[in-house]
């Protein structure tokens, strides 16, 4: 339960992320909603899976994010050879102790940016399940927390299937929201030549909000309401995918909070202190798809997964406010990620 003011923190909110927004759209050139949703998990206290070709970006987003908050970050370049206990950690015999002593691996970090994920073995990726779900590591029965906030930022790869172990759904299910940077505009292409022609901008960063801000941040999200209307909203979009004919595996009950947490966070990123189901549509999308898995003859008619939760959010009936008890508004606005909301 929070102590302070919410509006207060609200507006504390606002200030801390547009200094951090401002900071990373330096180096990340034309991509604001891109930039936008990872503000949105990492206050949300998720984790991002950011997939898309070579040389868009992808780790340079993860860096910058990283950069812009003063709290501890660690890189971990996923190879065929990467061991669990490099990221674990392992328990080494102290010889003058006689004992073993615990030596923290990779994942002791605040933010951890995992690049090309999908490089290692699965045996090796399965050593983050623990850590990405209960914030903490066990080793040799002994269970260490992990630092708070803590966000495993992930890059991959889709087009590089050579040497590389897809992720299983166990570990796409673990990521909050997956997010594509794509390719820049032509105008962004060309400020990117000014910005990026010398030396990286990333020499320069300088952290522009400390950790137990972005702690504060995170209760204050935690204290958005949401209605009853919306709640049961994001319950039937998920469910909605279970029984959808174009998918053999739907999105489970851990995306269902996923994507409730991740409305909130967009909400308070908006300066509001309740989450609306134009929320809820515009991060559909980003934090359902890359949990799905379409059906062979979906596959054959070349229908993906974003497809379907578009259709989905076609189909399900959209609460107004005449439903809510709080009588709260449903916003008719540009949606924040970039996609207008449906008309309602």
């Amino acid at each position: 339960m929070t102590t302070y003011d919410d509006r207060a923190s609200l507006t504390d909110l606002t200030a801390t992320v547009d200094r951090v927004r401002s900071s990373v759209e330096e180096v990340i050139e034309g991509k604001p909603e891109v930039v936008r949703l990872s503000l949105t998990v990492l206050l949300a206290e998720g984790h991002l899976l950011i997939e898309d070709v070579p040389g868009v970006g992808k780790t340079m987003l993860a860096k910058a994010l990283a950069r812009s908050i003063d709290c501890s970050v660690r890189r971990i370049q996923f190879t065929p050879d990467l061991l669990p206990s490099d990221i674990t950690g392992v328990s080494i015999w102290d010889q003058q102790r006689r004992d073993f002593e615990f030596k923290p691996g990779a994942i002791f970090a605040q933010i951890v940016i995992g690049d090309e994920i999908n490089r290692a073995s699965p045996k090796t990726q399965s050593a983050l399940l623990e850590s990405m779900e209960e914030r903490q590591v066990t080793i040799d029965g002994h269970s260490y927390e992990l630092p708070s906030p803590f966000m495993v930022v992930a890059t991959q790869n889709p087009v590089e299937m050579e040497g590389t172990y897809p992720l299983p759904e166990a570990q796409r299910d673990r990521f909050m929201a997956r997010v594509s940077v794509g390719y820049p505009s032509a105008d962004a292409e060309l400020r990117m030549l000014d910005v990026h022609g010398g030396p990286s901008p990333l020499e320069d960063m300088q952290p522009v909000a400390h950790a137990h801000e972005i702690v504060k941040l995170v209760e204050a999200v935690r204290a958005v309401h949401v209605a009853e209307p919306v709640r049961r909203y994001v319950v039937d979009l998920v469910a909605a995918t279970r029984t959808h004919p174009d998918l053999r595996l739907g999105a489970s009950p851990r995306a269902t909070l996923h994507l409730l947490r991740a409305a909130k966070a967009s909400a308070a990123l908006s300066g509001r202190q309740y989450a609306l189901p134009d929320d809820v549509q515009a991060l559909a999308v980003h934090v359902l798809a890359h949990r799905l898995l379409p059906t062979a003859q979906a596959q054959l008619n070349r229908r993906t997964a974003e497809q379907v939760v578009q259709d989905i959010l076609q189909r399900i009936p959209v609460p107004s406010a005449s439903q809510s008890p709080n009588g709260i508004p449903v916003s008719r606005g540009p949606s924040a990620f970039g996609r207008p909301p449906r008309s309602l």
